[in-house]
């Protein structure tokens, strides 16, 4: 897309739509000090009236409209926004996310925009929450202040209007431009944001942003970030067609599927891909090696001894180093569960679900991923109280004598079922050996 086609766009009227884009926050011709001053006016005027009062001077409406809501919202304009994500918590999300898989392609594309010290490349969620943020150091500093940082919440009710939680609140390509932004902190800023879908299923999955100066309220910088949207959906339209196959689900020993060749790892080397793929940014070897052997490790030289040997396997084409990263995209049979649980659909991640991740592996980095994803897709499949999800459930090795999903199908088949009586009877002896004191639930239930 170039930006004539975003000019093109003519989807409002009024002194913004019928000649130029509204999305964009300067009209041709525009000086943007008068624009600057012209909003700053606006804004304090509606701030100083309430969230009912009128907004005067010529604010674009997609502006104003984000205005009334952050004030609905009750946003303090000068606060900034919270950070929600803990480390932890921020890389479970990461490792969840199908915006993962784009990554590459967003360095490629933005890449030089991102470390050339005047800009930043930031990608959120469908909330608004930041999963990552690049760009030069001194101006990761800068926005730091404003806590654009990975982890934060910029939605508008926490941040209020901004590119990237404003694209993702009415799902279109837009530009903030200085004084557009309802919180202070964030108006010696200008940015521009689109949101990305789902290509399958049609489901907003966050926004793509580029951060930086008021020379970006240009339309070059709005039609790169929505080009770089589109290649983004079609990169995951394609993408498991393109893939290596990875499947540690239920087994001790991965399997990888690369470059025609099917190849069984060792436990070790099923560990360090399975974590190399939980970080798709790459991982210090330091860092990779708490999660592999917590603080046991005894010398790093065991670890790299460890990847030289994988590289030697995988080939050089697939694993990188400084970071340790893969180069290559590969579809891993565990983020595809959590892919669908991600987007809602917990029959298909229950049919993606083998088993428990490497089950015999200790490993803290490994311990912890295989609790995450059981934990949600068990905690998903009772929410559906589907009898059909939760039989296949309580069917299957691992999910054989799991007490709480055993509860969860008796309460959901209906009174007279012929499986009701299988169900209560292996609550009874379930409850029995592990926790005695359900026997007046039981009893209740046969009432």
């Amino acid at each position: 897309m170039t930006s004539a086609d975003v000019l093109s766009d003519r989807g409002d009227s009024g002194h913004y739509g019928a000649v130029n884009n509204p999305w964009l926050a300067l009209r041709t011709g525009a000086d943007p000090r008068e624009r600057i001053g012209q909003n700053g006016r606006a804004r304090d005027a509606f701030l100083a009236a309430g969230a009912a009062g009128a907004i005067q001077e010529q604010v674009r409406p997609v502006v104003a409209d984000s205005w009334r809501r952050s004030a609905a919202a009750h946003l303090d304009p000068d606060a900034a926004p919270p950070v929600e994500l803990g480390d932890g918590e921020l890389e479970e999300d990461r490792a969840a996310h199908p915006l993962r898989h784009t990554l590459p392609l967003f360095r490629e594309l933005l890449g030089s925009i991102a470390e050339d010290g005047d800009h930043l490349m930031a990608i959120c969620d469908a909330h608004g929450r930041l999963l990552w943020v690049e760009g030069h150091p001194t101006v990761l500093r800068q926005a730091e202040a404003m806590n654009f940082v990975a982890g934060a919440r910029w939605d508008e009710t926490h941040a209020g209007t901004n590119a990237p939680g404003t694209a993702v609140a009415v799902d279109h390509p837009v530009q903030i431009f200085a004084t557009e932004h309802f919180s202070r902190g964030a108006q010696p800023w200008t940015c521009s944001a689109a949101p990305i879908h789902d290509p399958h299923t049609g489901l907003l999955l966050g926004a793509i942003d580029v951060t930086g100066g008021n020379h970006l309220a240009n339309p070059h910088s709005l039609a790169l970030v929505q080009a770089t949207a589109r290649a983004a959906e079609a990169h995951l339209a394609t993408i498991t067609a393109r893939a290596t196959g990875f499947t540690s689900l239920g087994r001790d020993e991965a399997m990888l599927s690369v470059h025609g060749r099917s190849l069984r790892l060792g436990r070790r080397h099923s560990e360090l891909l399975v974590l190399l793929l939980l970080h798709p940014e790459g991982r210090a070897g330091d860092q990779l090696g708490l999660d592999l052997y917590g603080d046991e490790l005894l010398n790093p030289v065991t670890l790299r001894a460890e990847l030289s040997r994988l590289r030697r396997i995988l080939g050089g084409s697939l694993l990188g180093s400084r970071p340790y990263r893969l180069k290559e995209v590969v579809v891993a049979d565990f983020q595809i569960v959590l892919d669908k649980l991600a987007a809602g659909d917990v029959a298909g991640a229950l049919h993606a679900y083998r088993g428990p991740l490497l089950p015999s592996s200790d490993a803290p980095g490994i311990v912890r991923l295989r609790r995450l994803i059981e934990g949600q897709l068990r905690a998903g499949v009772r929410a559906t109280r589907d009898p059909a999800l939760l039989e296949a459930w309580t069917g299957s090795a691992w999910g054989a004598e799991d007490l709480w999903m055993w509860e969860a199908l008796a309460a959901a088949l209906p009174p007279g079922s012929p499986r009701l009586a299988l169900a209560l009877e292996r609550v009874e002896r379930l409850a029995a050996d592990y926790a005695p004191s359900d026997a007046t639930w039981l009893q209740r239930r046969r009432n």
